[in-house]
């Protein structure tokens, strides 16, 4: 029976779209400067008629219908379902659940004063704790969701617990795309929310540009370093399987392992896992550690050398070259990564990175990398590090590129 009955919702929404798009349904249309157009990301869809939008998101696999406050639909139409959500929009005055949530996106469009409510101070945006500090935002009990539902929407980043989502929550998963400008792109469905299209492709058209112009300058290079992106965990070392990381390397020109060493797991409580691990990082020119820490500024060459368990290091040609970096350069003072959050939105600055750590130029300083073999220490993210008008949006950063 439920079935049936969204299958006739469905049906009715479709409907709706072919009225519209006949210019059957009166109201105030959406000007055509106003859209956006996908071009990388692979993981929602978004639909124009005269006075509605819908996002399909295929990762929580519901449908966003959002109707124009100043049309005939408003204060008419409201869907929460399994499969369809409604929203009137613009949305203002929304709350966030802030864990590994990438806040960047919101900064870059200028929502953040409409934002009223978060869940944790754990997080790497200096602006956003600026704006807390300053009593400008409301602090959450995430334990007690009851109280999202005076917000008109809340926006969170994981796509569990579905039964127990209001209809008011928002899902935004940009860390599932398995490319960084797919992720990127993801500015467009916020945008969507705020009908703020405009501002949403002028980023995106900025940090693409950026990034392919980067791609190009790294393809110039005649010699690919072979990277390692490897973790340790549980007494074993792996190397990453996850595409974005795989495509950053590539992107940056270097080359990454051989596919079948990412499924492999080497326990250096074992002898011959340690001699083929050994082997295999004899052939590599760079590292990046990936290793999860609890204490990232007590995170040093030393103990990434311990945990290697290595003796005769002869042969590991990223050793004398000072060659072992991590990406946890920037972060809260509650240890929240702006990994997850700014190099997100901002692949670019990820890029221009990984290009000076594999061709160091000396005159360039990274933003998200640090160098463990130098010994160079986080960066701790406070309030005072927000240097701009947490009301103006955020612009992107533009790395010179020729």
């Amino acid at each position: 029976m439920m079935l049936r009955h969204m299958e006739v919702l469905w049906s009715a929404l479709v409907s709706l779209l072919l009225l519209v798009s006949e210019g059957m349904v009166s109201g105030v249309s959406v000007k055509v400067g106003n859209m956006s157009k996908l071009e990388d990301a692979t993981y929602f869809h978004i639909y124009y008629g005269n006075t509605f939008k819908v996002i399909k998101n295929d990762l929580d696999g519901k449908s966003y219908l959002l109707i124009q406050n100043n049309s005939k639909m408003a204060p008419k139409t409201k869907y929460c379902t399994p499969r369809i959500k409604s929203f009137v929009i613009p949305v203002s005055n929304f709350s966030m659940d802030v864990s590994y949530f990438p806040v960047s996106f919101f900064e870059l469009l200028g929502l953040m004063p409409t934002m009223k409510g978060i869940t944790s101070e754990n997080v790497a945006s200096p602006c956003l704790r600026k704006l807390y500090n300053e009593g400008e935002l409301q602090m959450l009990n995430s334990s007690e969701p009851q109280i999202f539902s005076q917000y008109a929407a809340h926006f969170i980043s994981y796509n569990d617990d579905r039964e127990t989502q209001s209809c008011n929550y928002i899902t935004f998963l940009p860390m599932e795309e398995q490319a960084p400008l797919q992720r990127a792109e993801w500015i467009k469905y916020l945008g969507v929310f705020a009908n703020m299209e405009v501002r949403a492709n002028e980023i995106f058209d900025a940090v693409k540009r950026n990034y392919r112009c980067l791609v190009n300058s790294a393809a110039n290079k005649d010699l690919k370093p072979v990277v390692a992106w490897m973790e340790f965990n549980d007494g074993a070392w792996s190397f990453t399987e996850e595409v974005y990381k795989l495509k950053y390397i590539e992107d940056a020109g270097g080359e990454n392992l051989d596919g079948s060493i990412n499924q492999i797991t080497y326990n250096i409580s074992s002898i011959e896992d340690l001699e083929q691990l050994h082997a295999i990082l004899c052939t590599v020119d760079v590292v990046i550690d990936g290793t999860i820490t609890p204490e990232p500024f007590g995170y040093n060459a030393s103990l990434f050398l311990q945990n290697l368990n290595i003796e005769d290091k002869s042969c590991l040609g990223f050793l004398p070259s000072q060659s072992v970096w991590r990406h946890d350069k920037r972060l809260s003072v509650d240890l929240a990564l702006d990994w997850f959050d700014g190099a997100v939105s901002q692949p670019q600055l990820v890029l221009a990175d990984l290009i000076e750590v594999l061709f160091p130029s000396g005159n360039y300083t990274t933003t998200y990398f640090r160098n463990l073999l130098k010994d160079e220490p986080p960066i701790s993210l406070g309030p005072e590090n927000c240097t701009r008008d947490t009301l103006t949006a955020m612009e992107p950063t533009i790395i010179t590129c020729v």
